[in-house]
């Protein structure tokens, strides 16, 4: 889908004027870069959230005892035409532009995978997307009203909104990957132990993919750091490798949904 496609539908979606100027519209697909990486951000906006968070921003689970989400019970339906539709709702907090960054985000879905995020109507099970006090989501499906929050403040940026998305569809993050050991080092003495739950190791269906240091769920290197500049997580071999990247999703994330939902 080419920038003038997206954009009329962008326009039709939220009822923007047809005289709103295109540079705005052109700014929220040709932003600034972020000055700083996911983790970093979603770090800064939780920090004082109500919410009871796990690995930075996923929400604990009331319902069982710990994040499990690696069988259909947690995932999305498809219908009749292998389309996975996921009914969502945005809360009448959030600004114009607010609105486009969100759709943009979920466009990436839309044209890469069989995932539609689609406007709520009576379904029971569905996806707010609200103002609350941070960004994060709970993991997979949970059933009824599912709150994905997204702090007008920190957390509306491209990368942060396709992040708890992903975790929405069921997602980890990519350093909490059953077999993270081969990939990164763990640097336990740079965090305060308190904190070393976050990086537990969690029971993931890697679906015969690589590890992907380039992933939109993966950490930047010092997440949870009891200091600033410390790196509580290395990559091995190669030190130099990115982590934490901002951009959007990898193209390993994309084939990941495909293949966890027979796209």
């Amino acid at each position: 889908m080419d920038t003038r496609a997206s954009l009329s539908i962008l326009l039709l979606l939220f009822g923007v004027s047809q005289a709103s100027p295109l540079t705005e519209l052109l700014r929220v697909f040709v932003s600034e870069p972020e000055p700083l990486d996911i983790t970093t951000r979603i770090l800064e906006s939780n920090n004082g959230s109500s919410e009871v968070l796990i690995e930075a921003d996923l929400v604990f689970p009331k319902t069982r005892n710990a994040l499990n989400c690696f069988n259909n019970n947690c995932f999305w339906k498809k219908n009749s035409n292998n389309i996975v539709e996921i009914p969502y709702i945005v809360s009448g907090e959030f600004s114009y532009n607010n609105k486009l960054v969100i759709a943009n985000a979920m466009s990436t879905f839309h044209s890469k995978t069989c995932i539609r995020f689609v406007a709520r109507s009576t379904q029971s099970d569905y996806i707010s997307i609200e103002n609350k006090d941070g960004c994060y989501s709970s993991l997979g499906r949970t059933g009824g009203k599912q709150v994905v929050s997204l702090n007008r403040q920190g957390c509306v940026y491209h990368g942060i909104v396709q992040h708890e998305l992903n975790h929405a569809l069921g997602f980890y993050h990519e350093q909490t990957r059953s077999d993270r050991d081969e990939y990164v080092k763990i640097n336990w003495e740079n965090m305060s132990p308190d904190m070393a739950y976050n990086f537990q190791k969690q029971n993931t269906n890697n679906q015969n993919t690589p590890y992907d240091y380039g992933s939109i769920m993966h950490y930047g290197r010092t997440a949870f750091s009891i200091q600033p500049g410390l790196e509580t997580i290395t990559p091995i071999p190669d030190e130099t490798v990115e982590i934490g990247q901002r951009q959007g999703m990898s193209n390993t994330d994309i084939l990941r949904i495909n293949k966890l939902y027979g796209c």
